[in-house]
């Protein structure tokens, strides 16, 4: 029996690099797949190509799998109701949310124009709220548990030049899931964040990417996402990972011991602090 016979998953951009693997995975360990895709250019320009979507849903059906298309945005509440109500009017539930769908409008701050922050931010940090907050209260409400996935990314986790408006989001995305993993346990719903590198449309331009093509094939993120959906990560909910290129890393934010001031009330003078500093921040 496959890890994942009788689940209903979506995930969302499916129609191309990461999340048509992720999809294609899911499908051969025997979920039933909603994919979802805009079918827009990589900087989330033009709409309505329902060929990526489909394709995959094709590609599914070739291995003996099930899967329906979708084309809503994700950055609209109602697209990322509609998605929900297609697993549900396809399958009669979603157990698995895979947040993947994204866009690059890459600039330093000094040119960073709102036209280059907002969609960046609308489909990444709003478009992983509009899918959750229905697949999450659907997963509530049944009572029978769920997995979250969402993407994040190094960008926002450690940083990249050019890319303030995209690293904002994924941090942004980061501490959604932290948060939500604490409010899902009670629900029995599982959340995880992905940190994945991987050569897609996305990613192939950016510095040393193409040079290591073989190695960060988009297919070596997915067993990670199969492993998070079945039953083996039952008690990992709330975990970030690196993956890509075979490595596999958890990820955290860390706090370092520091340095506690008992006299004057605990008020340090800025020159107390910089003899200190040394204690106060984590070394390397």
């Amino acid at each position: 029996m496959a890890l994942l016979t009788g689940k209903v998953a979506l995930v969302t951009g499916a129609g191309g690099g990461l999340g048509r693997c992720h999809a294609l995975a899911l499908a051969k360990e025997g979920a039933q797949v909603v994919v979802n895709d805009l079918g827009g250019a990589r900087d989330g320009s033009g709409t309505g190509a329902h060929s990526p979507a489909d394709k995959v849903v094709d590609e599914i059906a070739a291995l003996g799998g099930k899967a329906v298309a979708n084309y809503d945005s994700v950055a609209s509440v109602e697209g990322g109701e509609r998605m929900v109500k297609a697993a549900v009017d396809a399958f009669g539930k979603l157990d698995i949310c895979v947040n993947n769908a994204g866009i690059l409008r890459d600039k330093t701050l000094a040119k960073l124009t709102e036209d280059l922050w907002d969609p960046v931010v609308d489909v990444h940090l709003k478009g992983t709220y509009c899918v959750t907050r229905p697949a999450y209260n659907h997963m509530r409400e049944r009572g029978q548990g769920g997995v979250i996935i969402n993407t994040s990314s190094t960008s926002g986790l450690n940083g990249n030049f050019g890319q303030t408006n995209y690293g904002a989001a994924k941090a942004g995305i980061w501490g959604f899931s932290r948060c939500l993993a604490i409010e899902g346990q009670k629900a029995g719903i599982r959340v995880y964040i992905l940190a994945p590198v991987a050569l897609t449309r996305l990613t192939a331009d950016l510095a040393g990417m193409g040079e290591m093509k073989d190695k960060l094939d988009p297919a070596l993120v997915s067993p990670l996402v199969v492993y998070l959906a079945s039953e083996l990560a039952k008690d990992q909910t709330g975990t970030t990972f690196f993956v890509g290129g075979g490595r596999i890393a958890e990820m955290r934010m860390v706090t370092a011991k520091g340095v506690t001031k008992t006299d004057d009330g605990g008020l340090w003078t800025p020159e107390e602090i910089a003899a200190r500093m040394s204690e106060i921040v984590l070394p390397g």
